[in-house]
Formats: C-alpha cells, sequence, structure tokens
C-alpha cells in the first residue's frame, strides 16, 4: 500500500503535522539475536526494549514520503554511551582505549558495546528515547531486526471490485504470477527459455544462410531478434486457468459477496504459501463482513480464530458488524473511540453500564446496535438485583392491553420499559399498538442510566 498526501489526518494537517505514524509492538521475541555479522546478542543487552520489555517500532512518514525507522527503548543517555548502535567497529575501539575500558575482545562489536555500557553502568542515564535507525549503522541493525518480525498481510475492505481487477478475473491467475517469481520454478523457466532461444537462434542462421545463397543482399540487410528469456511472460502460457461455479459461471459475473468471498480466501492460502516455516504472520482483515451473508460472517470468524490458534500466527480484524463482534470473546475485542475533544484512542473492553462483560452492552456502545436481545439483559440485571420497583417508581406509564386467562382483555397502566418487555415475551397479544424503534432506544437509554447511577453509589 502507498501513501499518499490525502492519507495524512486532516485535524493534523490544519497543525501543521505532516507525519503519518505507525507504531508496532511486538513480544515473545527471541533469546538472542544476531545483528553484527555472526556474533550473538540479545535485545535487552543492546538496550532495545521499551519499559515493558518489549520491542516498539515506529515508522513515521513525513508528509507521506518515505519511511524512517525508530526503535523506541529505555536507551542510556550518557553523551560518552549514548550512540553506540550508530556507530563502527574502528569508533568502539577508539573508546575503549582512551577510556582504559576492560573489553575481553575487541574483533566483536556486540562484545564492545556491552563493554563500554558496563563501564558506565552506573551512570548509563537510561530514558525512553526513540533511535534512528533509518541511518548509519544502525540500519544494518535494522535490516537484521526485520527480519525477526512477523509477516504482515493486510486484505482491504475497499479493493477493487470490477472485472478488469485481476484478483476478481479469477484467484488461480493471481497465483499464477506468484508461483512464477518462486526462485527455483523461475531458474527452471530460465532454462528452458534458454534452450529455446538456442534453437530460434540455431534456425534463424540456417535461414539466413540459405537465403544468402540465393540473395545475399536481402541477407545481410535481416537481423534476427530474439527477446531475452527474462523479458518473456510466462503468466500468458496459463491465461487459460480458472475457477467456475454453478453452470461454469466465471467469477467475475458472480456477485460481489461471492467474489469478495473467494478473493477473501484466496488471501488466506497465499498468506500461507508465503509464511516459512519460522517466521510468524499476521493476517489484517479489513470489515471481511462487507457484502457477506450473516451465516458467511459466522463461517469467517470460526475461520478466523482456528487460524489464530495455529502457532505463530495473529489475526487483526477491524468491524462494523454486531454479528462479528457476537462471534468473539472479551479479551480478542479493541474498542476505538473518540471524546467530545475529538482524540481517540484504542481501549480494551472493560464492563461498562453492565458490572460484567456484555457483547450486547459492546455492540450499542460500538454500533448503536438495538435488540430485544439487549433490552432484556438490562431489564433481567435490574431484576435480579432487587432494583425493579426502585427503576419504576416516578416514571410516565401507559396503557397496556392483557390478555386474561379466559380470554378477556383487561387494560393496565405500566411503564414504557414493561410495555416494551411484555410485547418481546406476548408476541401473541396483538391488542396493542407495537413500540417504536426510537421507544426502544429510549427504554434501553433509561435502563443504562438507572444501573450506571446505581453502580456508582
Amino acid at each position: 500500500i502507498k501513501l499518499d498526501k490525502n492519507d495524512i489526518n486532516k485535524s493534523s494537517l490544519a497543525d501543521n503535522d505532516k507525519d503519518i505514524i505507525i507504531t508496532g509492538i511486538f513480544t515473545e521475541l527471541p533469546s538472542s539475536i544476531i545483528i553484527d555479522t555472526t556474533n550473538a546478542t540479545s535485545f535487552s543487552d543492546e538496550y532495545l526494549l521499551n519499559t515493558n520489555s518489549e520491542l516498539e517500532i515506529i515508522k513515521k512518514y513525513p508528509n507521506a514520503g518515505a519511511a524512517k525507522i525508530f526503535i523506541k527503548a529505555l536507551h542510556p543517555t550518557n553523551e560518552n554511551c549514548s550512540n553506540l548502535l550508530t556507530l563502527k567497529q574502528t569508533d568502539y575501539k577508539k573508546i575503549i582505549t582512551e577510556h582504559n575500558i576492560e573489553c575481553e575482545n575487541m574483533t566483536i562489536n556486540a562484545i564492545m558495546r556491552k563493554a563500554i555500557w558496563k563501564h558506565y553502568e552506573e551512570d548509563l542515564r537510561l530514558e525512553l528515547v526513540e533511535i534512528d535507525a533509518s541511518k548509519d549503522d544502525a540500519k544494518n541493525i535494522w535490516e537484521k531486526i526485520q527480519i525477526l518480525l512477523p509477516i504482515y498481510s493486510l486484505f482491504q475492505s475497499d479493493r477493487k471490485n470490477s472485472d478488469s481487477d485481476s484478483e476478481v478475473q479469477d484467484p488461480l491467475k493471481e497465483a499464477v504470477k506468484q508461483i512464477l517469481k518462486d526462485d527455483e520454478i523461475a531458474q527452471k523457466l530460465a532454462l528452458v527459455a534458454q534452450k529455446v532461444s538456442e534453437k530460434l537462434r540455431d534456425v534463424s542462421d540456417k535461414t539466413l544462410e540459405k537465403l544468402n545463397e540465393m540473395n545475399p543482399d536481402i541477407a545481410s540487410s535481416l537481423n534476427p531478434i530474439i527477446p531475452a528469456s527474462d523479458s518473456l511472460s510466462w503468466t500468458t502460457v496459463f491465461n487459460k486457468v480458472s475457477i467456475s461455479g454453478d453452470d461454469d459461471i466465471p467469477i467475475n459475473k458472480r456477485g460481489s459477496g461471492i467474489k469478495r468471498l473467494i478473493l477473501l480466501n484466496f488471501f488466506r492460502a497465499e498468506a500461507e504459501r508465503r509464511r516459512s516455516s519460522s517466521q510468524p504472520i499476521i493476517y489484517a482483515f479489513e470489515e471481511p463482513e462487507t457484502s457477506q451473508h450473516t451465516e458467511h460472517q459466522k463461517l469467517l470468524i470460526n475461520a478466523f480464530k482456528d487460524l489464530s490458534n495455529k502457532q505463530g500466527v495473529q489475526v487483526m480484524l477491524t468491524t462494523h458488524s454486531a454479528t462479528v463482534v457476537k462471534g468473539l470473546s472479551f479479551d480478542n475485542l479493541r474498542l476505538i473511540s473518540k471524546d467530545y475533544e475529538g482524540t481517540k484512542s484504542i481501549n480494551t473492553v472493560e464492563p461498562n453500564q453492565l458490572p460484567y462483560p456484555s457483547l450486547n452492552e459492546i455492540n450499542f456502545i460500538a454500533f448503536r446496535h438495538l435488540t430485544e436481545e439487549y433490552h432484556n439483559e438490562l431489564y433481567g440485571f435490574i431484576e435480579a438485583e432487587g432494583l425493579l420497583t426502585d427503576y419504576k417508581t416516578n416514571k410516565d406509564k401507559i396503557p397496556y392491553n392483557k390478555v386474561q386467562r379466559n380470554g378477556s382483555i383487561s387494560t393496565t397502566e405500566i411503564i414504557l420499559t414493561e410495555y416494551i418487555r411484555h410485547q418481546i415475551h406476548h408476541p401473541e397479544n396483538e391488542n396493542n399498538r407495537r413500540y417504536s424503534f426510537e421507544e426502544l432506544e429510549q427504554s434501553v437509554n433509561l435502563m443504562r442510566q438507572f444501573i450506571l447511577e446505581n453502580r456508582s453509589e
């Protein structure tokens, strides 16, 4: 994905802040790493971890341009040893010699850095700083660290779904491109191309030789043009590969939901194919529910959960679907919110109005998703707490027509919340006006406010 200037946050831009900043925090780090040739060290020995002993990588894109890499870490700030990661071996030797520092091996950078830091261990002045990994020798360190990081594969919700999109035309065509990039296959195809070129050269030379016997002028003016093997388009050889569905209907003629479902699973398969046996992978799905039937959403969530249980796999997704939320557990969820001042935050899901986690509550907060199930949950909680009488006090009442056992109708006055609850539990009673969406929302808000007030007392 390539950033452009329109990706810069408009509020920040108004304050002349033109940086796009992306931060990744990594745990489950290897106990040893190699950042200098073949010599082992560790993130902690190099002071490359933050205050929580995590690897925190920051990418900054000034004016949506090229990325600058920073490692945010609790790092020495003593000027005598603060910039060791950016120095060369000759610099380490000079520091050790000038300050008479004990060092067991002055040919290994990691050992020399460790010796220098040990020399100043009483005055390291550790502070949380951003180490610029885009310049000097720190760039080499970043290249070594980058290899250890997970593969990140993003499936966008706004990816193209037009007939001209190669992936929509058929995922297998896209798969051909990826397969042909395999080094082993590319080498074999290069050999084939070389053999064909040699044969073509032989045929063309003999043709010109025979032509020269008949007309030397024409023969001398001709020159065979044989394209280089690396310029050949092998994908055209496999341009007939396809996946078709019911009655041989091609994918690009199917509905957007089916196309997205196939593309999404092609994405999963391709990301899995590219994953090495040891390198972890992060799957990121943007609104996977888009154009999907509710049952497909449930199946997708189950597939994502199974995927996340594999060793070295993490799944991240954004959603506006209450169905997706209901398919997850509370520790899976993060709520992105914005306060009245416009400040955005990402928070773990905590009990809000109810003193226990509720997926209905989460969906209401996140999407204003109103359901009868949520209404029942709130009412049931108030009743279980023995607060129903208090809740009913001083609330306006409306008439409700109740069907007696003998079939007769009696009218009673009840509050709006009871009116809605009776209709939910007795849909067979058609003697009352159906409550409106606005009334359901009003009742839910009244119960939430009541629970909040009583919880804080």
